[in-house]
């Protein structure tokens, strides 16, 4: 299948695609067409395991790939998880289901694709006969740049730079990227938010003097965000395999629809159903959750992306995001793939901060989006109330996700199944969690005495990897002002050279 940039340069190979991560002229790369699941083969898939299905769906879209290929990448991303199934779908309600995404090593729905992604890389690589080191640029809001850097950790002939903001995320996930080891990891925190982390990666992309600086020594960019369509094609299964499932437990007939909530910072998990809905699967509503940052929720019912506004820092950190970059490919179906629509729309984002869709055209075409947001104290709320009615244990992003479905309930009185996407394990916010359930006990502040207490009252183990981090040494230490992002990454990677 050829892939085009949203800004329209290509067609390139799927391969290319992954290689380059960005697309040469600012855009994001999309598939040419999407291409469907037939009613036998969605009843087929009941019967796989789930790294087949991965293998079955991600060659729908990358057919240079055999589905045998793309089934032992799978299996073994899928093996370092700690359940045989990646993506385990919870009944916790009549109609309301959890979809756990943080079975994987960083615990977050991240490492679904990044743990498959430096498979898909050098596979990538070899059809494309790239002998170059990759230097992948990622840019994180706190659960991306762990995952990234623990499935890229030590793999041959490759660099990674992880940016992240120094005091925009939780404790733990920041404990988790500067202790990690591996001779081909670069940490830097900066003083700013996510969007300065990834406006610098953007430009880093784009710069010709960086690039030809990086070529000469051996490099070639590529990226583990989820511009990076590597990155969202893994995370289109996951919805697709969540459908079949609700299948083959009976809890839904064949073809019934069904509804995902998702909570979303940078559009892209939300955008991978969105793709799965366009290959078949019958997905009602989306339904897209936000935290206080709420430029997604106010860009669904007006029309109007507006990220000249106040940041706020969350109990949400990983949906702290005012620039959601994934939001470019659903901006390119509506626009009927018209590059140049998307281009002037793209280029009033850089200058102005903002840009604006008719409203009659957004309800015509994208009819199934409903958007909400939550505040910090719905959040709190949620956490306590879902712990004391179902014993479940919340992390903060899926509590948002789970505060804009009750917010949905109350407007439109829907009995369609619903999927809650779980994106962290609630131990990654240790102190906030504990603070939601137990509001009025004492304050613990320390991240590891508030695992302990959650131990105790709750059902659900701390992962062992969560635990450990207290007794890892500290690697990475930098952290530099966001204006010198990019002499940072250069000295990083290339020190003096």
């Amino acid at each position: 299948m050829d892939f085009y940039s949203t800004r329209g340069s290509g067609p390139v190979s799927g391969a290319r695609a992954i290689i380059d991560g960005l697309a040469k002229d600012g855009g994001l790369y999309v598939p040419s067409s999407f291409p469907k699941i037939t009613p036998e083969e969605l009843r087929d898939l009941s019967y796989k395991q789930y790294y087949e299905r991965a293998a079955f769906v991600i060659t729908k879209f990358l057919d240079e790939f055999t589905e045998d290929e793309m089934a032992d990448y799978a299996e073994l991303a899928y093996f370092k998880f700690d359940n045989l199934d990646p993506a385990p779908l919870v009944k916790v309600d009549d109609n309301m289901y959890i979809l756990e995404l943080w079975h994987g090593p960083t615990c977050a729905f991240k490492d679904v694709a990044l743990t498959l992604l430096p498979h898909l890389l050098s596979g990538s690589k070899k059809k494309e006969n790239v002998d170059k080191k990759t230097l992948i640029l990622v840019a994180t809001s706190g659960d991306t740049g762990k995952a990234a850097l623990e499935g890229f950790k030590d793999v041959e002939n490759t660099e990674i730079v992880c940016l992240y903001p120094s005091e925009g995320v939780s404790e733990m996930q920041k404990l988790q990227m500067v202790t990690t080891g591996g001779k081909n990891t670069h940490v830097i925190g900066i003083n700013g938010n996510f969007d300065d982390a990834q406006r610098a990666v953007k430009e880093i992309f784009s710069s010709k003097e960086i690039n030809e600086l990086f070529n000469k020594h051996g490099y070639e960019l590529s990226s583990a965000n989820s511009i990076n369509f590597g990155r969202l094609v893994p995370q289109i299964v996951y919805y697709i395999s969540a459908y079949v499932d609700l299948y083959t437990n009976n809890e839904i007939n064949y073809n019934d629809p069904v509804n995902f909530v998702v909570p979303s910072g940078n559009f892209g998990n939300i955008l991978a159903a969105y793709y799965a809905k366009q290959m078949g699967i019958n997905i009602k509503n989306l339904i897209v959750a936000s935290n206080k940052n709420n430029v997604l929720t106010e860009f669904f019912e007006t029309g109007r992306y507006d990220a000249n506004r106040k940041f706020y820092k969350t109990i949400s950190p990983s949906m702290d995001i005012l620039v959601s970059s994934n939001l470019e490919r659903l901006i390119y179906e509506v626009e009927d793939r018209n590059p140049e629509a998307v281009k002037k729309l793209m280029e009033s984002l850089k200058e102005f901060g903002t840009y604006s869709i008719d409203m009659k055209t957004l309800e015509k075409k994208l009819p199934e989006f409903y958007a909400y947001s939550t505040t910090e104290e719905e959040t709190k709320e949620v956490i306590e109330n879902v712990f004391d009615e179902y014993g479940y244990l919340l992390d903060p992003h899926t509590a948002v996700a789970v505060s804009a479905y009750m917010n949905y309930m109350n407007e439109f009185f829907d009995d369609i199944p619903t999927v809650i996407v779980s994106t962290a394990s609630p131990y990654k916010f240790p102190v906030d969690v504990l603070k939601a359930v137990e509001p009025e006990a004492k304050v613990e502040e320390d991240p590891f005495k508030a695992i302990k207490k959650l131990d105790n009252i709750s059902a659900m183990d701390a992962p062992k990897s969560i635990k450990e981090l207290k007794e890892l040494p500290i690697n990475h230490t930098t952290v530099v002002d966001k204006e010198n992002i990019k002499e940072a990454v250069i000295k990083a990677v290339l020190g003096d050279k």
